[in-house]
């Protein structure tokens, strides 16, 4: 190629103007517009002109020159209007080459600087044509639609990620303000700081972050609070699982509907009338949603020992709107700071809760029990029932001992237990720490002992109800949801151990229960089948089971064994993730709690020895957790003491040290 020819290349998506200096295998030796010196291939060259210019001047003579050319092409660049241009073209099927398309372009007479700013023109505005090797392909209509929406969305980028660093400017350089963000701003940044690389705002957070000279999104969420977007204690895991925090207005009307329409059910001649039945509920304190409650009564021959749970089918058919909702939803979640209940309130609290007073629809089982409370008899029917009395496990608890039928079902619970305990089960007997808020805000907690009389006796009767149940599903075949366990990996005591330790490692021991459309043996409970149909109000699982016990009876449709376990597949998801909320967020506040407790010093138990630490258990919270072995000598069952020292609930960080 010619020395001292003016020639143009592409740098940094900038057209460059140079002249050719020398050649040498291949490679130009060039003289930029920028007093720059390059080595470029010839390959990469965007245009050559026929004029030349005498290298042999002075170089700030050839500066200047090459300076006033890119120039004078700007300036005929600047002249042209590719979109009319285009819409001359744009039909062209073939490619055009450039000297006709700077016909297109000028008026005679023509030089290289015309060619040179027709490619400037297609360079700087690529909406039109494709430009490649000195040809040009007008772009379609739908193309050019398509390249406009693109640049809209690049702009849009441009423009959220300037208010985005912008904002996050601010909020870092003003820690004690705060400051409005564009909704689309914050929509990102949320987005990233709940899903991390998995949100579709990725990589556009991440950029504003960057910009912004953050290098963790962990600041965000104290920017959102001082902001007024989330609460200090807001509940990111609803968030990031997408766990459903309201009904819609269409299931709301469809609950009020049920509410007026109730008395229906009353007139079902198919449906025993057990209202004159002394029946008793046994719960919390603060329940509202009652789905058991419990009979007793004297016969010739013994005893009748009803169990009765409240027919949500009765009211909620499958697939409605309310039913489809609760299948969304797979079960209610309890937190210390809050419900979220399967079935909207006026439903879970009032139409299907076992109110005192109030006439409810069920399904009941009635166990004939001999003086000896042996069992003769069982029967499962559809009732209609009325509980006459409302207790919490406190009065329950006074009550056994001094009155029936409190004492007796006592006794049968007991009875019942043994059973179950020669048969195999494994019982572990753990206190339950119970969290919650008081109206202040203020954190409370209580340890409650789970084998306390009162709950013993209803943890006893709802999984007797569930295995009869289950052994009435299976002796029709029915399919439903049951509930399996195998043995153990390891049996470390029989019957009841008291101590917490034991306890702990035999959990840990468990064997993983199942959940399938056939009965199978539960080790854990010492059953040959089990199910779980005694909480229809807070469990779907509870309520596709009471709807195959139904249709064994003949009041509704049954599910086929491909129904359900298309519908156990679409509720694992959220059923697993009620779980991790309600866990999380109780270990949340309890770490809230601590968290006013730093340098305290607090009871625990060694668990596990590691190389470089131990896991232990807080035993006044039942909370687990690691600690530093730091030249420390324990071992597995040591009671210790340790120091709180750094809290962060936001984070689920403890840190402790050994007293």
């Amino acid at each position: 190629m010619k020395i001292g020819t003016i020639v143009e290349y592409i740098d940094q998506q900038k057209i460059i103007t140079a002249v050719i200096l020398s050649e040498k295998k291949d490679k130009l030796k060039l003289l930029n517009e920028n007093s720059r010196e390059v080595s470029l291939s010839e390959k990469r060259l965007l245009h050559v002109s026929q004029v030349c210019l005498d290298v042999t001047q002075p170089r700030n003579h050839l500066i200047n020159q090459l300076k006033a050319t890119a120039q004078t092409r700007g300036q005929l660049s600047d002249q042209i209007d590719i979109f009319e241009i285009w819409e001359i073209l744009y039909e062209e099927s073939e490619n055009i080459d450039l000297s006709a398309m700077t016909v297109f372009c000028f008026d005679p007479p023509l030089c290289c600087d015309h060619e040179a700013a027709v490619i400037r023109a297609v360079f700087y505005d690529r909406l039109y044509f494709k430009f490649n090797q000195n040809c040009f392909s007008p772009f379609t209509p739908a193309q050019v639609d398509a390249k406009k929406r693109q640049i809209q969305e690049a702009e849009k980028r441009d423009r959220l990620i300037q208010q985005g660093v912008a904002w996050l400017t601010a909020m870092q350089t003003e820690p004690e303000k705060s400051f409005d963000a564009d909704p689309d701003v914050l929509e990102c940044l949320k987005d990233y700081y709940l899903f991390g690389n998995d949100s579709v705002h990725a990589s556009l957070a991440r950029q504003m972050l960057k910009n912004a000279g953050l290098t963790t999104p962990d600041p965000l969420f104290q920017f959102f609070v001082r902001s007024k977007v989330w609460d200090v204690d807001e509940n990111v895991d609803l968030l990031s699982l997408g766990v459903p925090t309201r009904f819609s207005p269409q299931v709301k009307a469809a609950g009020r509907l049920l509410s007026s329409l109730s008395s229906r059910v009353y007139q079902d001649q198919g449906r025993k009338d057990l209202t004159q039945v002394p029946l008793i509920t046994i719960d919390g304190q603060s329940t509202l949603d009652y789905d058991d409650a419990i009979s007793l009564e004297n016969t010739d021959q013994g005893y009748r020992l009803g169990i009765h749970i409240i027919d949500v089918g009765a009211y909620i058919k499958s697939g409605d709107p309310i039913d489809m909702a609760a299948r969304e939803r797979a079960s209610s979640i309890y937190m210390p700071d809050d419900k979220l209940p399967m079935l909207p309130a006026d439903l879970s609290d009032d139409l299907c809760s076992l109110k005192q007073g109030e006439i409810r629809p069920a399904i009941s089982t009635m166990i004939q029990m001999s003086r000896f409370f042996e069992i003769r008899d069982v029967q499962i029917i559809p009732s209609i029932i009325q509980v006459h009395h409302q207790m919490s496990y406190m009065e329950a608890n006074l009550l056994n001992g001094k009155d029936d039928p409190i004492t007796s079902l006592h006794k049968i619970a007991t009875l019942l237990r043994e059973k179950r305990l020669k048969a195999g089960a494994v019982q572990i007997t753990l206190p339950e720490v119970n969290v919650w808020l008081e109206d202040n805000k203020e954190i409370r907690y209580a340890k409650v002992d789970r084998e306390n009389p009162s709950r013993m006796l209803v943890s006893e009767m709802m999984i007797f109800a569930n295995s009869l149940m289950a052994k009435f599903l299976a002796d029709h075949q029915m399919p439903a949801v049951f509930r399996s366990q195998p043995p153990p990996s390891q049996r470390l005591f029989n019957g009841i151990e008291t101590a917490l330790l034991p306890n702990l490692m035999q959990r840990r021991h468990l064997s993983r229960a199942m959940v399938t459309t056939t009965p199978q043996p539960h080790s854990g409970l010492g059953v040959k089948a089990y199910t779980t149909a005694t909480s229809p109000i807070r469990r779907y699982h509870d309520l596709l089971t009471q709807r195959q016990i139904k249709a064994v009876l003949g009041l509704n449709p049954a599910y086929s064994k491909k129904d359900l376990e298309e519908i156990l597949q679409a509720v694992s998801v959220p059923m697993a993730n009620a779980g991790r909320v309600q866990g999380a967020r109780k270990r949340y506040w309890l770490l809230k709690l601590l968290e006013s407790m730093r340098g305290d010093s607090v009871d625990a138990l060694v668990l596990e020895c590691h190389r470089d630490h131990y896991n232990i258990l807080l035993k006044e919270f039942m909370l687990e957790a690691r600690l530093p072995s730091s030249g420390l000598k324990l071992k597995q069952g040591d009671a210790i003491q340790v120091t709180v020292q750094h809290v962060d609930a936001r984070r689920n960080q403890l840190s402790l040290f050994c007293v």
